[in-house]
């Protein structure tokens, strides 16, 4: 009985240690603190998909993404964001897959390294949503796209100690908009983003 009792313990006690910290976080976007944050890197993650072929829905991620947001809970029409993403980041569940996709035939990476994304106005829509409208860079074009952005919560947290934001976003855009045809419309021509983008205070 006693090995049992010692894990379950340590997880219990584990549970009771974190749940203070956890608490921290607070999904009243009053809460946020105004000033300058940088995206944290580690955290972000962009997921792109689309039709494959109308059989399916096939996806990709992209890693490494860079940022900073500028924010004032009492006037969110003012913040500004600008992210940067590695287009080499890019990856699926196909290497081969991935090397394609770096290929100019694809996204090219080689000769477009970096997908930006830059705020040009800010809507709010309900007190935890706005409308994110910004130039999209890709593929060495460069065109407008807005975001559905939901604030998610924000405190200190408890690992890093830095004071941090947090966001889901989607969207959508055509591929061929930017130049990148191939397969089109074999492979679907509209491709929808989920994002999730956490931002800590400089």
């Amino acid at each position: 009985m006693t090995k049992y009792f010692a894990p379950a313990a340590f997880a219990a006690a584990s549970l009771f240690v974190a749940g203070p910290a956890l608490a921290q976080a607070s999904a009243d976007p009053t809460s946020v603190q105004a000033g300058t944050y940088a995206l944290e890197t580690s955290h972000a993650r962009v997921v792109f998909s689309v039709s494959h072929m109308g059989f399916s829905t096939w996806y990709g991620d992209f890693s490494g993404a860079t940022g900073s947001l500028t924010i004032d809970p009492k006037n969110v029409a003012a913040a500004k964001l600008d992210v940067s993403i590695p287009v080499a980041s890019v990856t699926t569940t196909n290497a081969k897959l991935d090397g394609e996709l770096k290929s100019a035939a694809w996204f090219d990476a080689e000769k477009f390294p970096t997908i930006t994304f830059k705020s040009t106005s800010v809507a709010q829509t309900s007190p935890n949503t706005a409308k994110v409208t910004g130039d999209l860079t890709f593929h060495g074009v460069t065109k407008p796209v807005t975001l559905d952005v939901s604030f998610k919560a924000s405190g200190v947290n408890p690992l890093s100690k830095a004071f941090t934001i947090g966001f889901d976003a989607k969207g959508a855009l055509k591929r061929s908009d930017y130049g990148v045809k191939t397969y089109v419309p074999l492979i679907g021509d509209d491709v929808d983003l989920t994002i999730s983008a956490p931002f800590e205070k400089k």
